[in-house]
């Protein structure tokens, strides 16, 4: 015979038995039971009259209700609401089937319940037989435990979840602090969310529960430390983002994981990994029949929680099933449209999230040059930068790093500003460096990002850099009129951004060409616009001009053609007056120099084939030659 499921709710009286009792059994359409009403007579008067049951007491009692659970597991099963506060009397009522009993505990603090019961009118429990049940009780040791403090919608999410009954729309491993925010993201967004974090003993311990707890009530969410039991949690097909540390920590998963799943699950990671290391784990899961996605997010904590950009690529089928979710806790741009779309196969998502850092790693640094110069040669304090940057956001050119640019100098620590309190050496995690690298491979000039990468390494050289101060004591000089000083820098940091920003586009398109990714450079501008690092004015200008024209560099684009026709002297202005006063500016250069070759008819790289030629009879070709031609001289004749 086929026995039927019978849901056991225990706790001490005045827990909520009853009330969650009633609730799952309408939800589950099967019989509601409460075991209060199966005491005989002499139990119900002892407690009327405030005076503790015995065991002798209960043992008819447990029997009755024993023997009436193997009746309703025979029948259309049910839910008992019972105190089966000790151990021994859970062992008395488990008269089928361990498997056909689920226990569900309903823990909560004595101070709680006193609180209930005092509440409480016309029921024969007394308050005063509260401590008795307390000291009565014993911890369970099988079943789920729900607490009582949370509202009956979430206990009741939390028991289909944790009994399997309903399962999860979306898995989450790695709860660090993006994978904390984004999985609060989810959950916002009315996703019912399964989270894993591994058990590392002093180090990482109960991650997940305690996640699960911090929650508000009615959030569909469970915590898992065990692998198996996490993918179990989840609707089929499976969908599992994966938010831990690029590099090994990744593959650590996907190998754990991989034997768990089933053909037709999807992977997504999250976090900054390599774009050909992407496309390695795309080849090695799809062998199995799973799909994978490369996932670039960018916003950091704060956009992870609210929205965030979201650029995932590899296959078209992938992202048709599982990209709903990313559509849905991605930032919403101007029009009210997600900033998330599909990017292009393979690793083009990791990809195009590796050029947007590289774009901040531009900006930043910009930024920082800026700062530095006008405090330093500008003699002004944090506060009057601050206001200086204040400025330039209201004359449409406001992004999100300068308004946190802005923010920083005012931060003060008692009569002191904090920035004066930073270390001068910058730190970075990689997606700078690995732009340049790109951009080498496939012939492409990074100028402005490169120099920033550079730059940051520098700074990494505090005490050398401590040493030749003190030897050359440089100490050059030139006034400048602090008006005309403003307005100058106002247009070359606009300029620089510009040509930085270009840069970052033109070597995605290269890249879209060199690995037939075809990339949408407007869309991608598009989810830029929004919950990204790098969002602003200048994004959603291009994210227009790039509408009808992505086949062409931003700055041949007459939009632009006429804003750097004028503000690129000012760039050279500035880049002037602070070299010859004594004041690197290393991004602002770079932009220069691109710009001055880039609009350059004749450029000097003549000299550099001569010279390959001498050395190396690497050939060149002639103007007055078809360019199918090469030519080899010998040169000391």
């Amino acid at each position: 015979m086929n026995l039927k499921d019978i849901y056991i709710i225990f706790g001490v009286s005045g827990c909520g038995k009853t009330t969650l009792g009633r609730e799952l059994s309408t939800i589950l359409n099967i019989p509601f039971y409460d075991a209060d009403n199966f005491h005989p007579e002499p139990n119900i008067k002892k407690m009327s009259e405030g005076i503790p049951l015995e065991d002798n007491d209960r043992a008819p009692w447990l029997q009755v209700l024993a023997d009436r659970i193997a009746d309703w597991s025979k029948e259309k099963g049910a839910v008992l609401a019972c105190s089966a506060l000790k151990q021994e009397y859970r062992d008395k009522l488990q008269s089928i089937d361990h498997r056909y009993i689920k226990w569900i505990f309903l823990e909560a603090s004595y101070e709680t319940i006193l609180k209930r019961l005092e509440a409480r009118q016309g029921h024969f429990f007394k308050k005063e037989l509260l401590v008795s049940q307390f000291d009565t009780l014993e911890q369970p040791k099988q079943g789920i435990c729900i607490n009582v403090e949370q509202s009956i919608e979430k206990s009741i999410t939390q028991i289909k979840l944790k009994l399997n009954m309903s399962k999860s729309q979306l898995g989450l491993i790695g709860l660090g602090v993006m994978g904390k925010s984004l999985s609060k993201n989810i959950l916002s967004r009315g996703f019912s969310l399964s989270v894993y974090n591994r058990q590392v003993e002093n180090k990482e311990v109960d991650i997940a529960k305690h996640f699960v707890d911090e929650q508000p009530n009615g959030s569909h969410v469970l915590g898992f430390d065990d692998l198996s039991s996490f993918v179990n949690s989840l609707e089929e097909p499976r969908t599992i983002m994966i938010m831990v540390n690029a590099g090994k920590p990744i593959d650590l998963v996907i190998e754990s994981i991989l034997p768990l799943l089933s053909k037709g699950d999807c992977l997504i990671d999250g976090g900054n990994s390599h774009y050909k290391k992407t496309l390695e784990r795309e080849q090695l899961v799809s062998r199995l029949g799973i799909h994978f996605i490369g996932t670039g997010v960018s916003g950091g904590e704060e956009g992870a929680l609210k929205g965030p950009s979201i650029m995932p690529g590899g296959s078209k089928e992938a992202y048709m099933r599982s990209g709903k979710f990313l559509e849905a806790i991605a930032a919403r741009d101007k029009n009210d449209n997600s900033c998330c779309t599909y990017i292009g196969p393979g690793g083009a998502g990791h990809y195009v999230k590796m050029i947007h850092n590289g774009i901040e790693y531009g900006e930043m640094q910009l930024l920082a040059e800026i700062y530095h110069f006008l405090r330093f040669y500008g003699n002004k304090t944090p506060e009057q930068i601050s206001d200086v940057f204040e400025s330039w956001r209201i004359n449409r050119k406001d992004s999100f790093l300068l308004e946190i640019t802005a923010d920083i100098l005012r931060k003060k620590e008692g009569e002191e500003f904090l920035i004066d309190k930073i270390l001068d050496k910058a730190g970075q995690k990689g997606t700078g460096g690995w732009s340049t690298v790109s951009a080498l491979e496939i012939g492409m000039p990074l100028s402005t990002i490169s120099e920033a990468v550079m730059a940051r390494n520098l700074s990494g050289m505090k005490s050398e850099r401590e040493t030749a101060s003190e030897i050359y004591n440089l100490k050059p000089s030139i006034a400048i009129d602090d008006e005309e000083l403003l307005n100058t820098l106002e247009k070359a940091f606009y300029a620089t951004s510009i040509i930085n920003h270009a840069i970052g586009f033109d070597l995605i398109s290269q890249a879209s060409q060199e690995y037939q990714w075809n990339l949408n450079l407007s869309e991608i501008a598009r989810i830029w616009t929004n919950g990204c690092i790098i969002r602003g004015h200048l994004m959603e200008q291009i994210s227009v001009l790039f509408k009808d024209s992505d086949s062409i560099s931003l700055l041949l684009l007459p939009e632009i053609v006429e804003i750097l026709k004028t503000d690129i002297t000012k760039l050279t202005d500035i880049v002037s007056i602070a070299m010859r006063a004594g004041y690197s500016l290393p991004v602002m250069s770079a932009a220069a120099n691109y710009f001055l070759t880039y609009t350059s008819k004749q450029s000097s790289a003549n000299m550099i084939q001569a010279q390959r030629d001498y050395f190396g009879a690497h050939t060149y070709q002639r103007i007055d030659a078809p360019l199918t031609e090469y030519f080899h001289t010998n040169w000391k004749n």
